[in-house]
């Protein structure tokens, strides 16, 4: 392949570095109204009286909307494919608010000053009502989150508002209790992850306008325009047709702008005024009323034979979706079929989950999207039982390990594996951490030790029979290419990454395709950047679209030399007679006979959507150095090896691996949400919530080793959030092989660390 698999330069790359990309706050022109958002001080509440009269009258303010203002039908925020999973629990504005941060009132001013000024003029009167902030108590509480009537459910997941039900189901194959009975050795745990925040450098924003035709205008930085699209509609009660939505640039997202957490408030100050506006967020905003990943308790249970075989896994999961129910029917799933399937010829295998309504800030999707929260939980108990078994844990995962031609009854309607490298990911991890040599862990004899772990995990590529990816390619006047895509580059460079694919399929060097992303008006549907589907889904529709519009260039070149199709050759710069190819035209020639007289339009849209979404699959293995006295755990190094198929670009797939890796540090060790007894989030800016840094992350050392996955274009599957996953286990696994204390509640941050080895403590270290 002469562009694909390439490490190629990001197509943005110069304007990056030289200080020149357009964000969206660059685009706003003068004179734009700012939006503000007056929010509630109480985690749960009814507004009793709320007076607005000064507010409206600070010089500068255009408007002030209450509850009593914004249409009356729920919907959700929620990025998802019609008909949503997730419940329609919203409305703009509502009398009940459920979080320390829901809104309560919008303002749009002139200025921001004046908005400021008249958030502070508002005067409202709360009925203060109990808040429901434990999560593992919601399930058939008598307090609910969401009493409403008008609360409905489209699609048949379990949910059930009076029992703060957000989902609740889950699938079984044996009989997971009687193989476990049989079994002489188990394992059972309950794992605990807090919420955690995407961090991204930019902030959730967005730009409202109306157009020529009295269409509104949306620009987000957004990874789901045509889903923003829909859920504009359901909030405002327009048409789709009266919507425009485009994406700007992206300063990162993670998954957080999966979720229209900004976008419905200018839009509709803007459709009620008809005056441009424009919401950014402040980074406390985007701390206390966003859409941070899932708190989760997993329990699990693990049985095996003597010999290391396991037999039976059973998982439950309890997942906080919050005050509404964003991503809570779709994200728990993750944390059973990407957990448990890593393990092949299971006897039984059960999985359950509930997911509940609290009144904390409501959670959203966030790369791993629940697999990360599960596979922490099984790994860690597979780690545990290796320690019970005396057996080291990459023997135990050898023998066990999901393999190319398994089918993985608990994934994805028993798929298999068609593409599969994880024991070549695990033998080369192993030798790149060398594990043979520092396996458990070694005593400096200074108050420090170094040891190490390890885990594995897979993710999937897009959403079965769900996601749809399209492309249109067409050949330009000139002879270069236009690319269109609904998908969304984050700074992952997918932009990129389907241009190599094009520019594959067509014989060109990749800058002679252009892309147009992310607009509802002109770009082909895309379901959007989200669920590891650009690549595998989108991807798949350029090739199909490239290998068309190629067929479309011969046909053309063929009515120009008066010769079969069949006859000729293109090899990216003409099409030519196979037998003699003095008879040629260029494809610049071929593009201009476009401009006179032509009937025949070298254009082609392409869309395509999966039955299936192979995972990729990774090993990661860590080195540290840990301090007994103080508990700082210091990573020396993280090995990461992954099969995501064929790696379209690997300079870029490298890229995410390493970013993926130190989040899911952060996660691990340092990112510690915590909310006071009234339900306010504590911790609001980056001096209460600690990530990682360049200083915290040690070496990283990544490999690819490439399977072929026949579905997938040009053999790729995904990588986004595979590499997300196996950080938390390997380290958990570390610091037990250091200290003896298996941490089943994260972070594991320091203190905890240090109070457990000055108090002799060794076993499970839960909530404490």
């Amino acid at each position: 392949m002469r562009v694909v698999n390439q490490p190629l330069r990001k197509k943005d790359a110069m304007a990056l570095v030289t200080g020149k990309p357009v964000f969206l706050e660059d685009q706003i022109p003068a004179g734009t109204l700012v939006v503000k958002l007056l929010r509630s001080p109480h985690a749960n509440a009814l507004v009793e009286e709320i007076h607005t009269e000064k507010a409206r009258g600070v010089p500068g303010v255009e408007a002030v909307y209450t509850w009593e203002d914004v249409p009356g039908q729920r919907f959700t925020m929620a990025g998802q494919t019609y008909p949503e999973p997730s419940p329609y629990d919203r409305l703009i504005l509502d009398r009940h608010v459920r979080y320390v941060g829901d809104p309560v009132a919008i303002v749009a001013a002139e200025t921001e000053a004046a908005a400021e000024k008249a958030l502070k003029l508002i005067k409202v009167t709360y009925q203060v009502l109990p808040a429901l902030l434990d999560f593992r108590q919601a399930k058939d509480n008598e307090l609910l989150v969401h009493p409403e009537e008008d609360w409905k459910s489209l699609c048949p997941v379990g949910a059930d508002n009076k029992r703060n039900l957000c989902a609740s189901g889950g699938s079984e194959k044996g009989d997971v209790e009687q193989v476990l009975a049989d079994c002489p050795v188990t394992v059972e745990g309950t794992y605990h992850t807090l919420a955690a925040q995407q961090s991204m450098m930019e902030t959730f924003r967005t730009y409202c306008s109306i157009d020529t035709y009295g269409r509104l205008n949306v620009v987000s930085s957004t990874q789901i325009v045509f889903h923003v699209r829909r859920i504009l509609s359901n909030a405002l009660g327009i048409p789709k047709t009266r919507i425009r939505v485009t994406k700007a640039r992206i300063g990162g997202g993670f998954g957080a702008k999966q979720t229209v957490v900004a976008e419905v408030f200018p839009a509709f100050v803007t459709w009620m005024t008809k005056k441009p506006s424009r919401l950014i967020f402040t980074r406390e905003e985007s701390m206390t009323a966003s859409s941070p990943r899932h708190e989760m308790e997993v329990k699990v249970r693990i049985g095996a034979g003597t010999d290391g075989r396991i037999r039976a896994i059973d998982v439950h999961t309890l997942s906080n979706t919050g005050a509404y129910g964003e991503h809570g029917p779709t994200t728990v799933g993750l944390s059973g079929t990407k957990s448990i399937s890593l393990y092949r010829n299971l006897e039984a295998h059960r999985f359950a989950y509930d997911v509940v309504y609290t009144n904390v800030m409501s959670a959203g999707a966030y790369r791993g999207y629940g697999a990360t929260q599960g596979i922490f939980a099984v790994e860690t108990a597979v780690n545990e039982l290796a320690a019970k078994l005396h057996m080291d844990p990459a023997r135990l995962r050898e023998i066990n390990m999901v393999r190319e031609g398994d089918v993985m009854t608990s994934y994805d309607s028993a798929q298999t594996t068609n593409s599969c490298a994880l024991d070549r990911c695990f033998a080369r991890v192993k030798e790149l951490i060398g594990w043979e040599e520092k396996y458990p862990a070694k005593d400096l004899g200074n108050g420090k030790i170094r040891s190490v772990g390890l885990a594995m995990g897979m993710q999937g590529s897009g959403i079965s029979g769900v996601d749809v990816g399209s492309a249109t390619l067409k050949l330009n006047d000139d002879g270069g290419y236009m690319l269109s895509i609904g998908s969304a580059d984050m700074g992952t460079g997918c932009d990129t990454i389907l241009a190599q694919i094009a520019a594959e399929c067509l014989d060109c060097e990749l800058d002679q395709i252009s892309v147009s992303a992310a607009d509802t008006d002109t770009s082909p549907y895309d379901s959007g950047s989200y669920a590891s589907s650009t690549t595998y889904i989108t991807g798949k529709a350029v090739e199909k679209a490239g290998r068309q519009l190629r067929e479309l260039i011969l046909e053309e070149g063929s009515r120009a030399l008066e010769l079969p199709a069949e006859e000729l050759e293109f090899d990216g710069r003409r099409v030519y007679a196979l037998g003699d190819e003095s008879r040629e035209i260029s494809l610049v020639d071929i593009a201009t006979r476009s401009m006179c007289g032509n009937t025949h339009a070298l254009e082609i849209t392409v869309s395509n959507s999966s039955p299936i979404s192979p995972p990729p699959f990774m090993a990661g293995a860590v080195e540290i150095e840990l301090d007994k006295e103080t508990g700082e755990v210091r990573i020396l190094n993280y090995a990461a090896v992954v099969d995501c198929g064929t790696p379209i670009n690997p300079n870029l797939a490298r890229i995410q691996v390493e970013g993926g890796l130190v989040q899911a540090m952060g996660m691990t060790l340092f990112e510690n949400i915590q909310y006071s007894p009234e339900g306010k989030l504590r911790n609001n800016s980056f001096m209460q919530y600690k990530i990682p840094t360049r200083l915290d992350m040690g070496k990283l050392q990544v490999e690819f080793q490439s399977s072929y996955e026949p579905t997938g274009p040009f053999g790729a599957k995904s990588i986004g959030e595979i590499v997300i996953n196996t950080p938390a286990p390997a380290l958990v696994h570390a610091i037990a092989n250091a200290t003896g204390c298996w941490f089943h509640s994260l972070p594991a941050t320091s203190e905890k660390i240090a109070m457990a080895v000055a108090r002799g403590k060794t076993g499970v270290i839960g909530d404490e």
